[in-house]
């Protein structure tokens, strides 16, 4: 590791270390790292009977503290000292989670790829920013079901929060434990299993403006001692419910700053832009010799009409868009909420002079609105020194995702809709053509219409258009987990023990359209109408399966907008168009659902077999056997014979029966004591996986210990990760490749001249998307190295360096990629008669990942002021973060503190850190989040010459403080805390581009929105 990077680290504490380097050990109710040298870290993590317990990423019994493992052990009185009520904000505090979308608010809005729609109600955890799919989650040491929809990870929201004791953060791989997923590293959720009596706890977090409210009830009941009755009985329930908070209700989302070059890509807005637009389907009412900004008998262009130019030049304005607000004398784009000027400079659009456009920001929901109950029961019983167990937990969400309303925007086909000249129109229809003409004589006489040269008075408007009334676009999701699981444990023969047990879990996930959606009313393509059996010469024209509005000229909006009814040009809707749109509403179709079960079974045996100077030798030795199956259901409304939805990511391309995968494996673990000071481990896993055959991954550690007061640890281990179901059997697609700029680069030279070199003639192929059967899984290398340190006695700290090879990545080819880099794909080119004609573009094992990072832990407290106060710091430095897409392209420039779209966002240090003073009857804390900044977002060329334009993005850093009394005597806890103490907005981020904009002007990846907010905790036990 480079010097300069671990002095970094150390100055980043180094107040924190100086404050604590005069404490004693560390106190109980803070989390920890295992391995730290005092034996007394956390209560929960005590010895068993003197014979130690099994912690993650072990099946050999050992004291934690002890452990060379880098273990952290979150207990749930650090959860009520940050006011953490959720995994998922467990999950965003850990500063060895990635900045990945794996939260609800990044996937927000409009999201690209599989992450739009597919992960509706989703979080997942990612430690070491290996990816969602890469992270382990157990409960109770054992698998729990993916989510229903994605299937690729699990949503750590179904955990039933109110019985967990500890969550344990194995921060290492350990495929050679448990398998597939544990490469970034395993969180293991461990629930209470010995809980008398009665407690009760209510939780609420109020932000200062008063909206986006958490609340969370909850409830544990249990009776029986294990240690003098035998057994123990225990059921716990929560209910938790997050309310909405939308961009419109934060200042700092706002996509309009132009000075900073940032502004919104949509001229799709509430008062409508008017565009030089030619729908040619027949019998819909608009096929008059034109429209309004075109004509059928233009020169040059047949949808363009002559001389629309912007005045004073030769650009023309038809394609850019005219929007009547924006024309002198106008009301102006900022008239109605989210309103701008388009900033056609930005986006390199001189024809768009005249257009607005509209915040999309504004309407994406910052906390999507969700709520969940979940439920656990555990029964234990004692049988002489055996112990077995039952357990069964669930749970139920809701959830809501909303983003930005539909633009409805007129096309050929597709949405051949414009506003007509009638009865109902005519007042807002002659408002924008004489505003319009005013400024573009080419369209017509102003004033008196009737003296029209030109003869475009009448011809309809087509537009583009942010239908308001229409509703925010919504997809509810509905998603049912349940687990079921039994297990026994103790003595075997001599000093070797037993554990078995087996479990059956699964996540169904069904996800409907709320607002926002409504019938097309027209076939949408050839391909439509082929199958629903009327012939494709009916693509675009009106479809009589679709709802027709009371009053409407035809079926579905497209009916509703060309009778006139629905405005366009108005920001107030009549009572028949908003009855109109009620009638024709796809609300409470099913968008897609999914079901994903897990079986399991294990068995290990585990004891010593001889003794060494250090002490016995342990071994631990077991098998696995697991089955998942995993389904996928389209909507029956994206069939042939149902009438098509606008804009709905309708997916039965990829509906799946039931697919199955069959795992059977076996593994040992050899913990051997060399010297009291020297111990080393190793392990070893074979999987065989139906489908992809065998693997076998080995697991290497050892610490060594010269001196009481230092430690030092290492690893090396294998790792991999298995394609997710749908990577390997979504359907396979065959679409046309549109235009014809490509040529052949193996024959055409590079400058060649399409058409006129020879070897250069363009090239139309058609291209494979989809699943691919000849998935293999990714692959990892890892290793750590580390030190642990205890120089006086109240005083620890740690330090872990980190490196991840992952190769075999599964990514996806674009078309040109493909064209470039055939020689490394030639079974992926299809050629006829030497002409290329098609390219499969599936996803395949084709890329590489390197990360090394270092993860510091200080920890420490000290008597004073008749108290105890307690200090601690968790920060995580990354030091190389590089992917190369292809093997034969080699590594990208450093990832790090550079901002992406898509998965993992390589913050360069994170770090948590606290101070905490109490008493017996009182305690108080103040903790620290910081996320460094990282290189900005640039749009175009433009945008980094804009005057305000940050090439780099703030650091975000807030802090939290709690204060809770016990006075009242010992079965009662009142929580009083503040999270975001000083009202930290989330630092300006250009997160947007023309197809993704869930942050827009920050990032949630990184940041929180919610501003400063209030908690109350309540706990009561009797």
């Amino acid at each position: 590791m480079a010097v300069s990077s671990l002095k970094l680290i150390l100055a980043s504490g180094s107040a924190l270390a100086a404050l604590a380097g005069a404490m004693p050990a560390l106190a109980q109710d803070t989390a920890t790292t295992a391995a730290q040298l005092p034996p007394t870290q956390d209560e929960s993590a005590a010895e068993d009977d003197g014979k130690g317990i099994i912690v993650t990423g072990s099946r050999i019994r050992q004291d934690p503290n002890r452990s060379a493992l880098p273990l952290q052990i979150i207990t749930t009185q650090e959860l009520s000292r940050e006011g953490i009520s959720s995994p998922e904000q467990l999950v965003m505090f850990l500063s060895t989670n990635g900045s990945g979308p794996d939260n609800l608010a990044s996937n927000g809005d409009v999201v690209a790829g599989a992450a739009r729609g597919g992960n509706n109600g989703l979080s997942s955890a990612n430690l070491r920013g290996q990816g969602a799919g890469a992270t382990l989650v157990l409960l109770n040491g054992r698998r729990v079901a993916a989510h229903g929809i994605g299937g690729g990870s699990v949503d750590v929201n179904q955990i039933p929060f109110a019985a967990i004791e500890r969550i344990e953060i194995l921060k290492d791989g350990a495929s050679a434990i448990y398998g597939t997923d544990a490469v970034g590293g395993v969180m293991n959720f461990i629930t209470k299993n010995n809980f008398q009596g009665i407690s009760l706890s209510g939780f609420t977090d109020i932000t200062q403006e008063g909206d986006a409210p958490i609340y969370r009830i909850s409830g544990t009941a249990g009776y029986g001692d294990l240690d003098e009755q035998g057994f123990n009985i225990m059921a716990a329930v929560s209910k938790s419910w997050n309310g909405v908070l939308y961009g419109r209700d934060r200042d700092f989302v706002n996509v309009y700053q132009p000075n900073r070059g940032l502004s919104v890509d949509t001229r799709g807005t509430p008062i409508a832009t008017a565009f030089a637009i030619n729908p040619t389907a027949a019998g819909i009412g608009i096929t008059q010799g034109g429209t309004l900004l075109g004509s059928a008998n233009a020169t040059g262009n047949p949808y363009f009409l002559s001389g629309l130019v912007l005045p004073g030049t030769t650009t023309f304005a038809g394609s850019g868009g005219i929007n009547p607000l924006n024309l002198p004398g106008g009301a102006g784009c900022d008239s109605y909420d989210g309103g701008m000027p388009y900033d056609y400079q930005l986006w390199n659009i001189p024809g768009a002079r005249y257009a607005c456009g509209y915040d999309t920001g504004r309407a994406a929901v910052l906390q999507q609105p969700i709520e969940t109950l979940t439920y656990y029961g555990r029964g234990t019983a004692r049988i002489g020194s055996h112990e077995l167990y039952a357990e069964v937990t669930g749970s139920k969400a809701t959830s809501h995702k909303r983003f930005s309303e539909n633009q409805y925007t007129a096309s050929n086909t597709a949405m051949p809709i414009a506003f007509p000249l009638n009865s109902l129109t005519a007042t807002t229809y002659n408002d924008v053509y004489d505003r319009i003409a005013a400024v573009f004589p080419a369209i017509g006489a102003v004033g008196d219409r009737t003296v029209d040269a030109v003869g475009n008075y009448g011809k309809p408007i087509t537009f583009r258009y942010r239908c308001m009334d229409c509703g925010l676009r919504e997809y509810t999701t509905n998603t049912k987990t349940f687990r079921a699981a039994i297990g026994a444990e103790g003595p075997l023969f001599g000093d070797f023990d037993y554990r078995t047990g087996a479990s059956y879990s699964r996540s169904e996930a069904s996800s409907v359209l709320g607002t926002g959606y409504h019938y097309r009313g027209v076939f949408a393509s050839n391909a439509t109408a082929v199958a629903s059996g009327t012939g494709a010469t009916l693509a675009g024209q009106a479809d009589p399966r679709a709802p027709t509005a009371p009053g409407a000229t035809a079926p579905g909006i497209v009916g509703l907008f060309n009778s006139g009814i629905l405005n366009p040009f108005s920001l107030t809707q009549s009572a028949q168009a908003l009855a109109g749109l009620e009638a024709i509403s796809a609300k409470g179709v099913t968008l897609y659902g999914g079901r994903y079960e897990v079986k399991q079974a294990d068995a290990s045996i585990s004891g010593p077999l001889f003794g060494l100077p250090g002490g016995q030798v342990q071994m631990a030795v077991g098998v696995d056997y697991r089955k998942e199956t995993y389904s996928f259901n389209g909507s029956a409304a994206a069939a042939a014979n149902q009438p098509d939805i606008f804009n709905v990511a309708f997916d039965n391309a990829n509906a799946l029966t039931p697919k199955n995968r069959d795992v059977k494996a076996a593994y040992a673990e050899l913990l051997v004591p060399i010297f009291p000071w020297f111990e080393v481990s190793g392990a070893v896993r074979v999987d065989d996986y139906s489908g992809f055959g065998t693997t076998t991954n080995p697991k290497v550690t050892a610490k060594f210990r010269p001196f009481d007061w230092i430690m030092f640890r290492g690893s090396y281990n294998t790792g991999f990760r298995v394609p997710a179901f749908n990577q390997i059997f979504n359907g396979v697609t065959q679409s046309p490749n549109p235009g014809n700029a490509r040529a052949d680069p193996t024959t055409c030279p590079a400058g060649g001249v399409i058409n006129v070199t020879p070897g250069c003639a363009a090239i139309t192929p058609d291209s494979l998307t989809g699943g691919n059967l000849n998935l293999g899984p990714e692959t990892s290398k890892q290793w750590s190295t580390g030190v642990v340190f205890q120089p006086i006695s109240n005083f620890t700290a740690s330090v872990d360096y980190w490196n991840i090879a992952v190769d075999n990545t599964i990514g996806s080819l674009t078309i040109d990629q493909l064209l470039n880099n055939q020689s490394f794909f030639p079974d992926r080119v299809t050629r006829t008669g030497g002409v290329i004609t098609l390219l499969d573009v599936r996803a395949d094992n084709i890329g590489s990942r390197r990360t090394e990072g270092l993860e510091v832990t200080v920890r420490g407290n000290i008597e004073a002021f008749g108290g105890r106060f307690v200090a601690g710091l968790d920060g995580t430095r990354l030091l190389k973060k590089r992917e190369k897409f292809l093997p034969s392209s080699p590594y990208g420039p450093s990832l790090i503190g550079v901002f992406t779209f898509g998965g993992d966002l390589g913050v360069e240090w994170k770090h948590n850190a606290f101070i905490s003073w109490a008493n017996d009857d009182i305690s108080f804390s103040l903790s620290n989040i910081f996320r460094k900044g990282y290189r900005n977002y640039q749009i175009g060329v433009v945008g980094g010459a804009r005057p305000d334009y940050n090439r780099y993005v703030k650091d975000y850093s807030i802090y939290n403080a709690a204060i809770s009394y016990t006075g009242l005597g010992p079965n009662y806890k009142l929580t009083l805390g503040v999270r975001n103490l000083f009202n930290t907005d989330p630092p300006f981020a250009i997160t947007y581009n023309t197809d993704t904009g869930a942050g827009s002007s920050w990032e949630p990846r990184v940041a929180d929105p919610r501003g400063r907010s209030f908690t109350v905790a309540v706990e009561t036990k009797f």
